[in-house]
């Protein structure tokens, strides 16, 4: 199949549901495989084990990327209590396990009610930012210390 020139793809927003276990760079390929188009970029990254929306623009619409990525988010999350890993979330190895017997819906409650509003977000363990010179999911799987957190 020949690619259109972007130019004959009318420009656009793209509303994806991303399933679990594809990255957002996998669905920005697939749309532009199936629009045969080149320009197409998304508002914000979402880790591969999220779901929900992924906003894709396409052509000249990705102009509008920023200014939609830079709106308020909302998420929804199933924690456990009581494990760290390695990679701050359910796919890493487990570092440390204790009881949460002793934690009650009042604690959890106040926990995550210290989680909204405006929010500094702190980066994953493996995520892209990078820590002297290398991508913190590099020094993960390093086995060194990762996270702009970790690594002060």
């Amino acid at each position: 199949m020949r690619k259109r020139s972007d130019a004959d793809v009318p420009p656009g927003l793209l509303l994806v549901d991303k399933p679990g276990g594809m990255t957002s760079h996998d669905v920005v390929a697939r749309a532009r495989r199936v629009l045969s188009v080149r320009k197409v970029g998304h508002a914000g990254t979402l880790d591969p084990m999220a779901t929900g929306l992924l906003v894709l623009g396409v052509g000249a619409a990705t102009r509008l990327l920023g200014p939609v990525g830079g709106h308020d988010k909302t998420y929804e999350a199933t924690i456990r209590l009581g494990q760290a890993t390695v990679t701050d979330d359910r796919e890493g190895e487990v570092l440390a396990t204790v009881s949460a017997a002793g934690v009650d819906d009042d604690a959890v409650r106040a926990a995550l009610a210290r989680q909204t509003g405006p929010l500094q977000q702190v980066p994953s363990s493996v995520s892209a930012v990078k820590v002297g010179g290398r991508r913190s999911y590099d020094r993960v799987r390093a086995g060194r210390p990762s996270s702009s957190r970790h690594a002060r």
